[in-house]
């Protein structure tokens, strides 16, 4: 049979065809495993073992879960460096990333005579426009520079009282910067004088919450003196300051010790200010206590750059010459001397004339003594009247003409320095004006000085016997704080606070107890107090933090009930985390079961750091330095045999 020509070709076609398929199946799969092993081997030498690998044809698949995206990238790198990158396709995860944590919020405030900025993060729940309503109230002169950021995240514990607290902060403070954060307020400011530096620090102490950690950095300028007075004696008590001022500590520091080489023993105060009249103060200071040191007895005044010497009676003329010569030779520039040797005196001298005022501790003040016409005596009459009540003086003077030319100005200079004195005498002679007494100012004597060495002028001589005495306190002062908690402490030293057995009831005969201490806490004042819970380790640690707990907040709520204001009071129960004797013994243990009070003070701003970066590290809970407040769990292991409950010895 023959087979027609157009079937064979047919056939021929078909079994090329047939031939062809086999041959590229072949070759595909050649090219595959080849591909898959290239990128497999590339993969692990190169550190990416957890990707796999799948080849389709000519496409190279690649699976995964690369532990970022960086990872993701670089395996995508090394598979490109072996097939071409569109033949790849990329079916890669990256592991989820845990959420997010919150960010630290917190915010600084700015307030001073340019009006008031703010800047931070602050939680997007808090009501911005409030805030700065709040600040805008402050100064409403000026505009509120407003630089917060929001952040969509829960709002901190502890983050109202803060910003509650600033705000409160801020009004009292013109001059300011406030760094708030979740629990804690950063202040740093500035103060008129050192008395309103101290009433604002008990202030701001007082209004903080007891929860809330505070730090206060509130500075003082230097005083203002004028004139600049120095005033150095040496006489029969020995060496002693009437006065005594430095432009700085090192200026102080040089000037206390030529006092000490000249036989000053213990300390010396020396303020330091500003109106320093020349920089070598400190030097001219020093070369003049060093030659009065050299005369053995004298007085030395400076006021701004007139420098008097007074030599004491019978001093030798030849020492008292060599000494000055030498001290105007060593005398900086500006610095004038006015050196004053007495004359001797004469046996046949009668009295010199003489003009003395007494007040008494009453304010009755008499005036005696000679002046030299009427004029003067009106005008002597009118100034004392108008200095101490006009129903409290008493004038009882002569007039003597010839008098010395300076006497009215020094009479009237001494009757003002005696209105310092709570009572006193004041004498007036020809060459020296005297005053003796007790005066209610610390400073009462560095004042005088300065004032006499201005009114009198230079080469005037003058003595100063001051004693201080502090003022009464008023009967209805509070107690300071520390006095407060330390007569607390002696009360429950006596007689503890003790609770019926595993309860947070306090017991009948502690009642007294609390007595006790709500009337010692009625004259302390609005402070800040932490009442402080403590248990023995008998139990599990939770339960014993949880009565500590309650019993710290019975206690609070029974001096509530006694009317005490407990609005700065805090309650805190520590557990067995504080022992102060051995568990292991029933002695160390009934030790251990206690209450205390805990006076909160400022923390000290000096160490630390109040940048918002250096807020946002502090750690959250902490109540000025003290630990935080305990959490409800067991922190130690429980055994075999542990009750549930707290002992009821507790």
């Amino acid at each position: 049979m023959r087979i027609p020509l157009s079937i064979v070709v047919a056939l021929t076609f078909l079994l090329a065809a047939g031939v062809s398929l086999v041959a590229a199946s072949f070759a595909v799969t050649a090219v595959e495993e080849n591909s898959e092993i290239a990128v497999r081997r590339t993969l692990d030498e190169q550190g990416h073992a957890w990707a796999e690998v799948q080849a389709d044809g000519l496409r190279v698949i690649v699976s995964g879960t690369a532990k970022d995206e960086a990872t993701r990238f670089n395996a995508l790198s090394v598979i490109g460096g072996e097939v071409d990158p569109s033949r790849v396709i990329d079916q890669m995860k990256i592991t989820p990333t845990a959420d997010l944590a919150a960010p630290r919020f917190s915010a600084e405030i700015l307030r001073n005579d340019s009006g008031v900025s703010i800047i931070g993060l602050i939680p997007s729940s808090v009501d911005r426009d409030a805030i700065i309503r709040a600040l805008r109230d402050l100064d409403k002169a000026h505009k509120v520079t407003d630089l917060l950021e929001m952040a969509d995240y829960p709002k901190p514990s502890g983050w109202d009282d803060a910003m509650s607290y600033a705000m409160a902060a801020l009004r009292v403070l013109p001059r300011s910067k406030v760094s708030v954060s979740a629990g804690r307020v950063a202040v740093i400011a500035i103060s008129d004088s050192r008395a309103q530096k101290e009433k604002l620090e008990q202030e701001l102490t007082k209004m903080a919450p007891p929860s809330l950690r505070i730090g206060l950095d509130i500075a003082a300028p230097r005083p203002v003196i004028t004139p600049f007075t120095l005033r150095f004696i040496l006489d029969e008590t020995g060496p002693h300051f009437d006065a005594c001022s430095a432009q700085d500590d090192t200026a102080k520091k040089r000037i206390l010790n030529a006092a000490h080489a000249a036989g000053l023993e213990g300390n010396a105060e020396c303020t330091v200010g500003m109106g320093v009249p020349s920089p070598n103060w400190a030097r001219a200071s020093e070369l003049s206590i060093q030659a009065l040191s050299e005369l053995k007895m004298g007085s030395v005044t400076i006021s701004d750059a007139d420098i008097t010497l007074i030599a004491a009676q019978g001093t030798d003329p030849a020492l008292f010459d060599r000494v000055i010569g030498e001290l105007e030779t060593a005398l900086p520039d500006v610095f004038a001397l006015h050196p004053v040797l007495p004359e001797p005196e004469t046996k046949d001298s009668i009295g010199p004339p003489e003009f003395t005022a007494t007040r008494s501790p009453e304010g009755l003040v008499q005036l005696r003594g000679r002046l030299g016409d009427e004029n003067l005596r009106r005008m002597v009459d009118s100034y004392a009247k108008a200095a101490f009540g006009s129903s409290s003086v008493y004038t009882a003077t002569r007039l003597t003409p010839d008098l010395p030319s300076e006497w009215p100005v020094r009479v009237l200079a001494g009757l003002e320095v005696l209105s310092f004195l709570k009572n006193g005498a004041l004498t007036v002679t020809p060459d020296k004006v005297s005053l003796r007494g007790v005066s209610e100012q610390k400073d009462a004597k560095s004042e005088i000085a300065r004032h006499l060495s201005e009114k009198l002028g230079e080469a005037q001589n003058y003595a100063l016997s001051i004693t201080y005495q502090a003022p009464p306190e008023p009967l209805d002062k509070d107690i300071a704080p520390e006095e407060c908690e330390a007569r607390i402490a002696d009360i429950q030293s006596r007689a503890k606070i003790a609770f019926e057995p595993g309860s947070a009831t306090i017991a009948t005969e502690s009642l007294k107890t609390v007595d006790l201490i709500a009337e010692v806490l009625k004259v302390c004042g609005p402070i800040r107090m932490e009442i402080q819970g403590h248990t023995d380790s008998q139990g599990r640690a939770t339960m014993n933090q949880q009565l500590s707990q309650s019993r710290a907040q019975s206690v609070l709520n029974e001096l509530r009930a006694r009317r005490i204001l407990t609005s700065s009071y805090g309650a805190v129960g520590y557990g067995e985390t504080q022992p102060i004797g051995d568990n292991d013994t029933e002695e160390g243990r009934e030790e251990n079961r206690r209450i205390t009070f805990r006076y909160i003070r400022p923390a000290d701003l000096e160490e630390t750091e109040t940048t918002l970066d250096a807020i946002a590290e502090q750690p959250e809970g902490a109540v000025d330095g003290a630990p935080a407040t305990p959490a409800s769990q067991d922190t130690k292991p429980a055994e075999d045999n542990a009750p549930e409950t707290a002992g009821e010895d507790q």
